[in-house]
């Protein structure tokens, strides 16, 4: 599976971005999908993720109420919906997948992920 992260960029403080992550190669429906965010000098922290069938998802407590990945199978793609952005939502967002062994499946954790993107850049202007 190879990923596209794209959708960043430099906002305001109470802003919206809608990060995409295309998927190509294999098939995007048997993989959950995972958005995780790095900042400089700090480990890559989980954000969010969605299950294969899209049924399933989770949102870190900071950015519930904020934050909604969804996908679309149609077009191979996760996204995640960022609203009411905050300065401490600046980082470099990547998307992941994973294979989905069972139904609902999904993985908060980076080790649950075989394939990452290349990341995206969120900066968020006070």
């Amino acid at each position: 599976v190879q990923l596209q992260a794209s959708g960043g960029g430099l906002v305001q403080v109470g802003d919206s971005l809608r990060l995409s992550c295309v998927a190509s190669g294999r098939a995007f429906a048997n993989y959950y999908m995972g958005w995780f965010r790095q900042t400089p000098g700090k480990e890559r922290e989980f954000v969010a993720t969605i299950s294969a069938s899209g049924l399933n998802t989770f949102i870190i407590d900071p950015a519930k109420g904020r934050f909604i990945i969804s996908r679309d199978s149609a077009k191979n793609t996760v996204y995640l919906q960022m609203n009411s952005l905050k300065p401490e939502d600046t980082a470099v967002y990547y998307c992941a997948a994973g294979r989905s062994t069972r139904s609902g499946s999904f993985s908060r954790i980076d080790g649950g992920y075989e394939y990452w993107g290349q990341g995206t850049l969120v900066t968020v202007s006070s």
